[in-house]
């Protein structure tokens, strides 16, 4: 596994729907000292159930965040990755079981906490069908796709293909693990 500082400091994190990127994003922040941004904040209106925005408006969100000097940037958006690729010096993919997606999906609905890494600020979420048919149909051979991306990039990487690895990579950079950054943001554990 690569040292976290070979990195730098504009890191994209890829992988499909509720593989942990958010919670990553957040822990690296914490980390590093850098911004993390969240596309799906970018992409939804807050104070909606992920209503999204205008494309335009998304688009010149996406553009001006990653025209800051350093950052951690999860999400995917395809259509706008070439130019955040092109900014970034580092690539982190993580990807897992689309099962194992499927319980975060519905353990973070249906817990709904406003401290959730990602979450959509005045959101309330809701369980949507369209939603588990793109994690367990549309988007099951995602990991292929998203591990092509990180090796045409040509950018320092790496990938974590399981939730041990992804938990390994937390250990190997003595990162904040999910359930202690939650402790640390003073609410309960699960």
């Amino acid at each position: 596994m690569l040292p976290l500082a070979s990195l730098g400091e504009r890191i994209v994190i890829l992988g499909p729907s509720n593989a942990g990127k958010s919670t990553l994003a957040l822990a690296l922040s914490e980390k590093l000292g850098l911004p993390a941004v969240h596309l799906d904040q970018l992409q939804h209106l807050p104070g909606t159930d992920w209503q999204t925005r205008p494309e335009a408006e998304f688009r010149a969100l996406h553009d001006a965040a990653i025209e800051e000097e350093s950052w951690v940037m999860e999400g995917n958006y395809s259509r706008l990755m070439p130019q955040r690729l092109a900014r970034a010096t580092g690539i982190i993919l993580i990807t897992s079981s689309p099962w194992l997606r499927i319980g975060r999906y519905l353990k973070r609905t249906l817990v709904n906490r406003a401290d959730r890494a990602g979450h959509l600020e005045g959101a309330q979420d809701s369980i949507k069908w369209e939603m588990i048919h793109w994690i367990l149909v549309k988007t099951r051979n995602s990991d292929a796709k998203y591990a092509d991306v990180v090796r045409r990039s040509g950018l320092p990487a790496v990938e974590c293909r399981t939730a041990r690895a992804l938990n390994d990579l937390y250990c190997a950079w003595e990162l904040q693990s999910p359930v202690r950054q939650r402790g640390a943001r003073g609410t309960p554990s699960p």
